[in-house]
């Protein structure tokens, strides 16, 4: 059996996420090996320990296992078979843990390419990534999750192993569908309220105050008063396409899903308005009212 993972690991995309990972990896000890597409991402990590690599391949180098934690299937897929990607120099013998958010038939595809592999959907922020305090749902043969286990234990407060690669994907996508449907819905309360004369930051308070309030939306809130939203907790347009995914999943289930329709298509747009870089609660902005027309 292949012995439990303790290091050195590579941590191949340093947003939100990965960039909180690698840093509580480093708090923990391990030896961290980083790459970003865009490098000025890794200067911090370098400063705290970390060795930061020209490409995904140098990052991999000596590694027992690789955390991919990119934006979609597109840079996944660059990641490991592009230029300099983990696969250009050869077969990676260490454990592949995908805690990017693609669609699950992706992480299973690539699983012939790699001895073990794990897919991993994590619940919680930046924050939360950098403390530990992450709940983490695995996808994967047994003796992966038993291989990968110390490192995840490290990385969360929560480690749940789910059963079959692309099980950890679905989870998360699940639960990205519930925040996506949640923050509109309370975007799409507030616009109704403001449009019929009730004071914005009072609606908003009830709310997050609220039995009817969820966690989430209690966070968001915040940034609802606010009309703030840079330096985004998880971007519009991630949300959008994991509510797309989520669609598609349910068609491809026979299952006919209208809440996560209409969602998907209100985010879809809203990204199409130039809000897809600002945080999801930036929704609230493509509700604005209509312009009156003359008859």
């Amino acid at each position: 059996m292949t012995p439990p993972v303790r290091g050195p690991v590579a941590v191949l995309g340093l947003g939100t996420m990965g960039a909180g990972l690698a840093g509580r990896l480093l708090d923990q000890g391990v030896q961290v090996r980083v790459w970003n597409r865009t490098p000025e991402r890794a200067a911090p990590l370098a400063e705290a320990g970390a060795y930061a690599a020209a490409n995904p391949a140098d990052a991999v180098a000596g590694t027992s296992a690789a955390l991919c934690v990119v934006a979609d299937g597109q840079a996944l897929g660059a990641v490991l078979h592009g230029p300099g990607g983990v696969l250009a120099e050869g077969p990676y013998p260490g454990l592949l843990i995908c805690a990017s958010t693609v669609a699950p038939d992706e992480v299973v595809q690539i699983a012939g390419e790699f001895p073990a592999v794990l897919d991993v959907g994590m619940l919680g922020n930046r924050d939360h990534a950098r403390d530990g305090e992450l709940r983490l749902f695995a996808g994967g043969e047994q003796r992966a999750f038993e291989t990968a286990r110390p490192l995840l234990d490290a990385l969360g407060k929560e480690v749940v192993h789910l059963g079959a690669l692309g099980s950890g994907m679905r989870m998360k996508l699940l639960l990205n569908l519930l925040m996506g449907i949640e923050v509109q819905a309370m975007a799409e309360a507030t616009a109704l309220a403001e449009a019929c004369g009730l004071e914005r930051e009072l609606v908003l308070r009830t709310i997050a105050g609220s039995g009817f309030a969820s966690p989430v939306m209690a966070f968001k809130s915040r940034r609802l008063a606010s009309g703030r939203f840079e330096e985004p907790d998880f971007r519009l347009r991630l949300m959008a396409k994991d509510l797309m995914l989520a669609s598609k999943q349910a068609a491809a289930v026979g299952l006919s899903l209208p809440l996560a329709t209409a969602a998907a298509e209100t985010h879809v747009r809203a990204t199409e308005q130039g809000l897809g870089d600002q945080d999801c609660a930036a929704v609230t902005r493509a509700l604005a009212p209509k312009p009156e027309t003359d008859t």
